[in-house]
């Protein structure tokens, strides 16, 4: 059965690396974005791209799955690397597709990383955002009570700073 799942396997790695390096470039673009100078609009429009390479790189992994099934392995990176233990004892060369693999790898988890870090610092300007529109609208100080149960109770003290 290897030799039919091989070169399936050998063009779903290699369509699969630029998706991710392109997952990557959209990634940094983002958090270039959000060092500079935030437009929503630009962030909305890589949003969309991101969510495009995500879903490609989800077919990926499907199939891959079927593959590795194919084979009856696990769905795992134990799954794949007795897949490449069984290219080779095939006669295949599988020295192009691990390496691949690897980089793929690598990609993926410096994708996950930047994501988180590009999360965060939307998150902190979202939290800048409404800070600053409750100062607008007379909402500035956030005041911390208990209740009589001993509960924290947070509320907005009502001052109005502006006037349009």
């Amino acid at each position: 059965m290897i030799e039919h799942t091989f070169p399936i396997a050998e063009q779903l790695m290699a369509n699969a690396l630029p998706l991710a390096q392109r997952l990557y470039q959209q990634l940094s673009q983002e958090a270039e974005s959000l060092i500079r100078s935030p437009q929503a609009s630009f962030i909305s429009d890589i949003a969309d791209n991101k969510r495009d390479l995500v879903m490609q790189l989800d077919l990926f992994n499907k199939q891959l799955e079927k593959i590795l099934a194919a084979e009856q392995l696990p769905h795992s990176v134990d799954g794949v690397e007795s897949y490449f233990q069984l290219v080779t004892i095939a006669d295949f060369s599988a020295d192009v597709l691990k390496l691949n693999w690897e980089k793929l790898i690598r990609l993926c988890l410096d994708c996950k990383n930047l994501n988180e870090q590009n999360g965060a610092s939307i998150e902190m300007l979202a939290r800048n955002n409404k800070r600053t529109l409750h100062i607008l609208k007379g909402k500035s100080e956030i005041v911390t009570s208990y209740g009589r149960d001993g509960e924290t109770i947070t509320d907005f003290q009502n001052s109005t700073f502006v006037s349009v």
